[in-house]
């Protein structure tokens, strides 16, 4: 009986160490451009970073089928840096439309990008 009961618990284990778990986003490639534009900021970059984030909002294939914590408002930021204040601002509001705690830290970026 014992030896039944250890082959059932191994078992499970097994079992459960197989399932994979799909991921709750859809990253592409966002995280490396960032990354270059970060390290040496050029115009090429701003822009690869910029179409690396308009993917991530557009195609999301995530499990949440929704944009990850954050990506407006980075791809928001970016846009301003880029002269389109009006299309960021938007993407900061959208932030905090799907996620209001950044309500408190976004609403400060806005106020000043307003003024």
């Amino acid at each position: 009986m014992k030896k039944l009961f250890v082959a059932v618990i191994a078992a499970l284990a097994l079992v459960s160490c197989g399932t994979v778990q799909p991921d709750l986003y859809s990253w592409y490639d966002s995280e490396d451009a960032t990354y270059q534009y970060t390290k040496r900021a050029s115009e090429e970059k701003l822009n690869a970073a910029m179409v690396q984030y308009k993917k991530v909002i557009t195609m999301q294939k995530g499990a949440r089928k929704v944009v990850p914590p954050g990506v407006n408002a980075e791809y928001g930021y970016l846009l301003v840096k880029a002269g389109q204040k009006q299309e960021g601002i938007t993407l900061l509001k959208e932030e905090i439309a799907l996620y209001p705690e950044s309500e408190k830290f976004i609403s400060r970026i806005i106020k000043q990008l307003e003024k």
